[in-house]
């Protein structure tokens, strides 16, 4: 084979293994490491210009917001499942605690006021971490005993994840015994919830 028959050869087959890998990649939900994520033009342009330090701190706190973005997703999604299964059509309004849905309309009208876009089309996703344990107490028949094991334990751990919450979602490093506390917290809410 000559030179560039080679090389074409060799391009080709790279070509197909990284078409295998990104169908990999969809397929498992994962990322390989192999440069494919797109940075913006602001993250090109700007992000560089952060000091070192701040961005190596941003960069060991996103693991920590990772897991609360999941955690106080999949809690909104469990009080939308347990209500979903009361076969309520209204349970928003029904089942909801009157300050909660008075919270979410400002929270809907501030943002619609601000003109960005919507966050939501569901008035679940504009609650507080705060206000999901505050349905889930107000509505203690249907999750004690079926979701959760005891209204205290679940009282006491979603108090501790606020806290927790708290310097995550406001930009702030955790200091080493507030992330092993965030681990412990965690244990515990998979352990309330089984």
């Amino acid at each position: 084979m000559n030179r560039a028959a080679a090389i074409k050869s060799f391009a080709m087959t790279n070509m197909l293994l990284e078409a295998d890998l990104d169908l990999i990649e969809k397929k498992y939900q994962i990322n390989l490491g192999r440069g494919t994520d797109k940075t913006s033009q602001i993250e090109d342009a700007y992000y560089p210009q952060f000091d070192a330090a701040l961005r190596i701190e941003a960069h060991g706190m996103a693991k920590h917001y990772e897991v609360f973005y999941c955690l106080e997703k999949s809690i909104r999604q469990l009080i939308v499942d347990v209500f979903e299964g009361t076969e309520d059509q209204e349970w928003w309004e029904n089942l909801v605690p009157e300050t909660v849905k008075i919270n979410v309309k400002k929270s809907i009208k501030r943002e619609k006021e601000s003109a960005v876009t919507p966050r939501s089309s569901d008035p679940i996703d504009y609650t507080t971490f705060g206000e999901l344990g505050e349905i889930i107490k107000a509505n203690w028949s249907l999750f004690g005993g079926v979701v959760f094991n005891d209204l205290k334990a679940m009282e006491k751990v979603m108090s501790a994840l606020n806290s927790l919450r708290n310097p995550i979602a406001h930009c702030s490093p955790l200091a080493e015994d507030e992330v092993l506390r965030l681990e412990l917290a965690l244990r515990d809410w998979f352990r309330i919830t089984s």
